[in-house]
């Protein structure tokens, strides 16, 4: 259970680890950009920010975001949560941290974000990977700013021979820069996926195994083109529940 609403100054750090995969990169490089306080989380992507796993993931790429759990094998090793290559290997080695992982129950954001064309915002469950067939992902929101009233949402299998592929975009009357609380209704077999309280989406199938929670805000800098300057996009969260 968990009911996290940032009333200190401070990221509780029994929870959340504020890099984004560190193992694929290093703290450095994924650290995150953000202020606590008033009830809020403020992840931000300033213009300084350096770029996430330069020169190992294919495209620039830049993360503020945390996690609520965190591990990998030795430096070298395969041994690590969402590889983006085959074969991946450990370029930072990462002890066990385990803040929060549950396993079925209802869990919600209250969000909004601040994206241009070159950015986007997203909150997922992600299987713990202590074995890599539980790797399967509950994508609870994401919405890239090229289409920002598209909700990706649904199941992504990734590792998991148990599951089938089912994520979705749903087209939806909102504004993403003003608050709204996207949730999934996870049970055995099945998820529920709602905005503001309205079921959107349905899946007939569902992890069996704890997940990680995982919130972050993305810029693309090759789409630089597509707006003026280096815009600095921002995800505030006001809360964050696990029931």
């Amino acid at each position: 259970m968990l009911t996290e609403r940032f009333e200190g100054n401070e990221l509780d750090r029994s929870v959340w680890v504020p890099w984004y995969l560190p193992h694929w990169s290093s703290r450095a490089q994924s650290a995150a950009t953000y202020q606590v306080g008033g009830g809020e989380l403020r992840l931000s992507i300033p213009a300084d920010q350096p770029l996430w796993a330069e020169g190992v993931h294919e495209t620039p790429l830049r993360v503020s975001g945390i996690q609520s759990a965190n591990f990998s094998g030795p430096v070298g090793s395969t041994i690590g949560g969402q590889p983006f290559l085959d074969g991946q290997r450990v370029r930072e080695e990462q002890p066990e941290f385990w803040g929060c992982t549950p396993l079925h129950g209802t869990i919600s954001i209250r969000m909004r974000g601040v994206i241009t064309p070159r950015s986007m915002v997203a909150f997922w469950l992600s299987g713990v990977e202590d074995d890599p067939s539980r790797s399967g992902e509950i994508c609870v929101m994401e919405v890239f700013g090229t289409a920002p009233q598209s909700v990706g949402m649904g199941l992504h299998r990734f590792r998991d021979p148990s599951l089938t592929e089912d994520w979705s975009v749903v087209d939806l009357p909102i504004d993403v820069s003003a608050f709204h609380v996207y949730a999934v209704e996870w049970r055995p077999g099945s998820l529920n996926f709602s905005v503001d309280g309205d079921v959107v989406k349905h899946v007939d199938q569902a992890p069996s195994y704890p997940v990680q929670l995982e919130l972050a805000v993305f810029d693309f800098p090759d789409k630089a083109d597509l707006v003026d300057g280096v815009p600095v996009p921002e995800l505030i969260v006001s809360e964050v529940s696990v029931s």
